[in-house]
């Protein structure tokens, strides 16, 4: 059917008759004009979109209204004009590809009907690990190791680009996802296919969002569902509220980026926009660079929202032209922005649109600060650090507490390193890291951070050659315009060399610690302390032997790599003494403001990023080298421990199969709140006495080939077994943290992976029992993937983090949550009943469903599908299956 807006199309430009766009200001409704600007994306994207089939008149009708609809939960469709993944979640979605590609074969279908149509690009970033620091030649070792141990994946993602259309490979050594997608990707607005439209992105990585501060919209997703959008179809999401997020006034001097986004962070957490988009609006925006807006909107999955929009204004097209984007489609956007009512002018009042509520944060109430050191959201200012810290030190174990004894609160253990004897305490910094898309984005933080150590070194101050620090950017360009600026030599001395291109310390791959330094952190129990510039810090993800890490702008990273300790006041304790004997503050050789912005005026120009970003596909010489094989169809390895073909779709058929009554199930794992997708399935190191080090050497590979979990995610033997490793898992039926569990039948203690396998060949279902924001964190399609594999059929939870809800729902996972006022407490329940649950023949989003337990109990619960699609989904056994049902069909 032909679209039913097609009379509000008309050319941009009456010279090019060609390129078109659907004017929305023809439209000729008040309610445009009244609503939220990134609302109007989703509009626009329905009304072009709109074929009566996946995207219906009443859709458009629907968001127009959005005033009315927004707190009716109304499923809307939106199509994004382009999928962005990174390796870790792009490798199992290439594979899913390839194994889609095989089932559709099986039952009678073309194969090659399996393709991306929806444009996707893979950036490769999250492969290489922080193995070597403090050398010259610290980037090349790190790249040649990630080389070596990712060759495999490597040459199967080259594979993959060349096998299916639409997938463009960014290959490793150019930077980090985001960065990427902020200075070269992202478009602001498409031109394709003869129209013009609002350039919009899902992406397989939480962080996705980073992009909204330049006018794109943008969201992270589960794999799961990036790949249905690949395969053409629309996100099925409930039409979201909006909160208008005010900034007014101007930061004090000494605040950074990092300061005003951990701000936000812990406001909005208070504020509570879980689903919900936030729109930043007011005079306050003007006064923030692209990379200052990009920071704060890197963050919303820190604060729990779905997308964190600043709109397109003149400094957004500024911001393209100084990033060396081609001047005369830049002016075309900003003409097809004010045509349709899309560019803003922050300072004009008379532009706000309607919110669902508003909120209010004065730039200058902004003071330095830090986050931890557990979560992100825990914000604490530098000023209180050191009394925070030993407040923790003391406090119950939990997110603020570690339970350290007070007569070992100031503990001491001395060793050797190097020849040298140094001694460790609570608070030590042993891991100081300028990494993360949330912040080497930013030159205003990096070149203040490159200052810091010109003036740090000029004054005579070093870093303790045991602390492990590195320097990661998020893209060449920020090597260029450090080394350019002059600070590049200065970061260097103090061990901040370039260690490699990708996410590195902020997923985990912060590599090893010194032994010596281990065995003094486990002989003390030490709380040691690892300080980085990025966006997570949950316990376990940077490294095994941080139990407290804190979140700073890249200066206090440093600032703290000095100290050695957080356990610093810098108002009345030095960074250090010189070897003139004179004391150093933190104050002494802090950059203003004002020296920063005119180092980056003078050396973040257009050539750089034109340089930079010209060659990025082709300047990897050991990924032009590699050989891949050229089939459509993939020749999978039985001896690869990398890529394997997963057990998803096997004994699938074209008829559905009658969703059945979950009886007896046992619980494999019950936890508290905030388990993060980190808990469920870990990307740091494989711990050698764990189910999967087993696997791998069985296999016969040694520890140092394990790799990282997150480098495993194509192989389901290993990522399975990776399911609850974390090491801080919390279980309630166990009295210590660790990745264990009670298999009932035997009262026996297993790892988890072990006692799933036995309740799986006694042919017992399992369900989770969990609390508030299950799977917070990362959007891992593994933490949903892994316990569909272990047998998972329910998870029962308080409530539920966004993209993980939607991933479990694509596996065909049932998020079950306790009705309003209820929970395992007050239900009392321990766990160690066996529990049916009721599926009824006829299911609707959202609806109750009966729990009966063994003992007699039984309760309500509320089915988490919250759309119609969603139950589709459900009846095909996950969305993929319905998608290759529908490709053989």
């Amino acid at each position: 059917m032909s679209n039913p807006f097609v009379q509000i199309v008309e050319p941009l430009d009456p010279k090019q008759p060609l390129k078109k766009f659907f004017n929305l200001s023809k439209l000729d409704d008040v309610r445009y004009a009244r609503l939220p600007f990134s609302i109007r994306i989703l509009l626009e994207a329905a009304i072009r979109n709109c074929d009566e089939f996946l995207v219906k008149k009443e859709d458009v009708e629907n968001i127009l209204n959005w005033k009315v609809m927004q707190h009716k939960n109304v499923e809307v469709p939106f199509k994004p004009a382009r999928v962005i993944l990174q390796d870790f979640t792009g490798v199992p979605a290439v594979v899913d590809f390839a194994a889609m590609r095989d089932a559709v074969k099986k039952l009678g279908g073309d194969p090659e009907k399996i393709n991306p149509i929806c444009p996707a690009d893979l950036v490769i970033d999250h492969s290489i690990q922080v193995d070597f620091n403090r050398q010259p030649d610290s980037l090349q070792k790190n790249q040649d190791l990630e080389f070596e141990r990712n060759k495999e994946r490597f040459e199967f993602l080259k594979w993959g680009s060349q096998a299916f259309k639409n997938l463009r490979i960014i290959p490793p050594g150019s930077g980090i996802i985001h960065q990427v997608n902020l200075e070269y990707l992202a478009r602001v607005v498409m031109d394709q296919d003869g129209y013009y439209y609002p350039d919009s992105v899902v992406g397989t990585d939480s962080h996705t969002t980073m992009i909204d501060g330049l006018g794109v919209l943008g969201w992270g997703v589960g794999g799961i569902e990036a790949e249905a959008v690949m395969l053409g179809q629309p996100i099925s999401m409930v039409l979201p509220e909006v909160v208008g997020y005010k900034l007014v006034g101007n930061p004090q001097p000494l605040v950074t980026s990092t300061d005003i986004v951990l701000t936000i962070t812990k406001h909005l957490r208070q504020v509570g926009v879980v689903g919900k988009f936030v729109e930043f609006f007011g005079p306050g925006v003007a006064q923030l660079s692209i990379a200052d807006r990009a920071t704060i909107a890197n963050m919303c999955p820190e604060y729990g929202a779905t997308a964190a929009y600043f709109p397109v204004d003149d400094i957004s097209i500024g911001y393209l032209i100084q990033t060396g984007r081609n001047k005369e489609k830049v002016m075309c956007t900003k003409r097809y922005l004010e045509a349709v009512g899309m560019l803003r002018d922050f300072k004009n009042s008379s532009q706000d649109p309607d919110f669902t509520q508003v909120v209010e944060l004065d730039l200058c109430t902004v003071v330095p600060c830090c986050s931890g050191p557990k979560r992100p959201q825990d914000k604490v200012a530098v000023s209180d650090m050191k009394k925070d810290f030993e407040t923790c030190l003391g406090a119950k174990q939990g997110f603020k507490g570690f339970q350290i004894a007070p007569d070992r609160h100031n503990s001491i253990v001395k060793f050797n390193f190097e020849g040298h004897d140094f001694e460790l305490a609570h608070g030590s910094v042993v891991i100081a890291a300028i990494t993360s898309c949330t912040n080497t984005s930013n030159p205003s933080v990096m070149l203040g951070a490159g200052l810091l150590a010109k003036k740090a070194v000029e004054a005579g101050l070093t870093v303790k050659p045991y602390i492990k620090t590195s320097l990661s950017p998020g893209s060449g360009v920020v090597t260029y315009y450090l080394r350019e600026s002059g600070v590049m030599h200065y970061l260097s001395q103090l061990g901040f060399d370039v260690v490699g291109y990708g996410c590195m310390t902020c997923i985990g791959n912060s590599g090893p610690l010194p032994e010596s330094v281990v065995e003094a952190i486990t002989q003390g129990d030490l709380v040691a302390v690892g300080v980085l510039s990025g966006n997570r810090n949950f316990e376990g993800r940077v490294h095994p032997n941080t139990r407290a890490n804190y979140l700073a702008s890249p200066p206090l990273v440093i600032a703290y790599a000095i100290a050695g300790t957080i356990r610093i006041d810098f108002e009345k304790e030095p960074l250090g003494i010189n070897a003139s004997g004179k004391k150093i503050f933190l104050k002494d050789i802090w950059p203003t403001r004002n020296e920063i912005q005119a180092v980056e005026r003078q050396f973040v120009i257009p050539g750089m990023f034109k340089e930079v970003y010209q060659k990025i596909e082709t300047v990897n010489k050991a990924w032009n080298a590699l050989d891949a094989p050229s089939d459509k169809l993939y020749t999978w390895n039985p001896k690869s421990t990398y890529i394997k073909s997963p057990p998803f779709f096997d004994g699938l058929t074209l008829a559905l199969q009658t969703p059945k009554t979950i009886e007896d199930a046992y619980v494999l794992l019950s936890f508290g709140d905030s388990v993060t997708t980190d808990h469920i399935s870990p990307a740091g190191n494989i711990a050698r006495n764990s189910p999967a080090a087993r696997y791998l050497t069985s296999r016969g590979l040694t520890p140092r080939e394990f790799n990282s979990y997150g480098s495993r995610r194509g192989n389901d033997a290993v990522m399975a077994r990776g399911t609850f490793a974390n090491i801080r898992l919390v279980n309630k039926f166990i009295d210590k943290q660790g990745p264990q569990t009670i298999h009932f039948p035997s009262g026996e203690i297993l790892d988890v992976f072990d006692a799933a396998e036995r309740y799986k060949q006694a042919g017992h279902p399992l369900i989770v029992l969990a609390g508030k924001e299950y799977g917070a964190g990362s959007s891992r399609d593994w933490a949903a993937k892994g316990p569909f594999l272990l047998g998972v059929k329910a998870v029962l939870a308080e409530s539920y983090e966004r993209i993980h809800r939607s991933n479990l729902v694509g596996m065909g996972v049932i998020p079950l949550q306790y009705l309003p006022g209820e929970d395992a407490g007050t239900l009392g329940l321990t766990g160690r009943e066996r529990y049916t649950i009721i599926i009824p023949e006829k299911l609707k989003p959202q609806m109750n469903v009966q729990i009966k337990l063994n003992t007699g109990k039984a309760f309500h619960a509320i089915m988490r599908f919250d759309t119609d699609v969603e139950l589709t989904y459900f009846h095909n056994g996950g969305i993929l299956n319905y998608m290759i049902r529908k490709m053989a069909s």
